[in-house]
């Protein structure tokens, strides 16, 4: 399975540390020491998870290499959708006359991305799909509460755009070397863990201690699962790019590991915890700078729980 073209979309909004003061009570210091966050982007009032995941379409199609109507499988994947019946796929289908896609959307919490990665690679795997595009977004500050101090000042906004093809398209196109992903519901606080309630709190994140830890746990362990299974040490690493949920989660890896801090890629402390999007984010941002023969894991934990990493050559 191969990347044929990525784009992507952060609203201009910025909300920094100061913000919080008044409303939590949590301090600027206090909120970058423990989150790594500075700032945040969040999303303009007319826009949302659809027009979102359109706008990282439209950055992608220049560098598409072919029509995007050769597209034959669309899937949205957010927890914050602005529309659980139209959603963003059925939107791009429409804007675009994509007239021989399926279209959905897939939910997994911060993993959604993750999940509809490797559902692409099962319809490749059937025959039942050759070209796919994955809008991946959320629109967290829809729904925090931010007068919340355990979890109100994480979020931010943002969408992705992969169009991806059994087949190699191009020369230099990357290659999706192997996906895992598996739910964890069953695992420490799980289901009780993260919550997103439209009528009932919105956003929230009663369980923090416990998702630290098993972040710490299952990112790195699901790296390292498909490197021995791929033939690759971590030493061949090249890049490390985990779900944006927090710096400390990061900087503990990376020590855990033993791996240098400048292979692990990261836009947390400008752009907030963007929830599913947001490793498929930093991915898309760092792609330009990636050099032919890099090894690049992407890794995420998610509410629920659920988990998964990625590799890519």
């Amino acid at each position: 399975m191969y990347i044929n073209a990525t784009g992507y979309y952060v609203p201009k909004q910025r909300v920094g540390n100061d913000h919080f003061l008044p409303l939590n009570g949590l301090t600027s210091e206090w909120i970058e020491q423990r989150t790594g966050i500075q700032t945040r982007s969040k999303a303009a009032k007319d826009e949302n998870v659809n027009t979102m995941s359109l706008k990282a379409l439209e950055a992608a199609l220049p560098k598409l290499p072919y029509d995007v109507k050769e597209t034959d499988l669309i899937i949205s994947a957010t927890y914050s959708p602005y529309d659980t019946v139209a959603t963003a796929a059925h939107l791009a289908q429409r804007v675009y006359r994509i007239e021989n896609a399926k279209a959905f959307l897939v939910s997994s919490a911060c993993s959604s991305f993750l999940n509809a990665l490797e559902i692409v690679e099962g319809y490749f795997a059937m025959g039942k799909a050759s070209k796919a595009l994955i809008l991946s977004a959320d629109n967290n500050s829809l729904y925090a509460n931010e007068t919340d101090p355990q979890s109100g000042h994480l979020w931010g906004d943002a969408a992705a755009a992969f169009f991806l093809s059994k087949e190699r398209m191009q020369e230099d196109e990357r290659q999706v070397i192997d996906i895992y992903t598996h739910g964890l519901g069953c695992l420490g606080k799980g289901t009780d863990a993260v919550k997103l309630r439209p009528r009932d709190g919105g956003i929230q994140m009663p369980e923090g201690r416990d998702v630290f830890v098993q972040a710490c746990t299952q990112m790195p362990q699901n790296v390292l699962y498909l490197l021995d299974k791929n033939g690759y040490t971590l030493d061949q690493l090249s890049y490390f790019i985990g779900h944006q949920a927090n710096m400390r989660i990061l900087k503990h890896i990376a020590k855990q590991m033993n791996l240098p801090e400048e292979k692990f890629l990261h836009n947390i402390e400008a752009l907030g915890n963007t929830g599913s999007v947001s490793s498929a984010l930093v991915y898309a941002q760092n792609e330009p700078n990636f050099k032919p023969g890099d090894l690049i894991a992407i890794t995420v934990f998610g509410g629920g729980y659920s988990a998964g990493a990625c590799l890519i050559k």
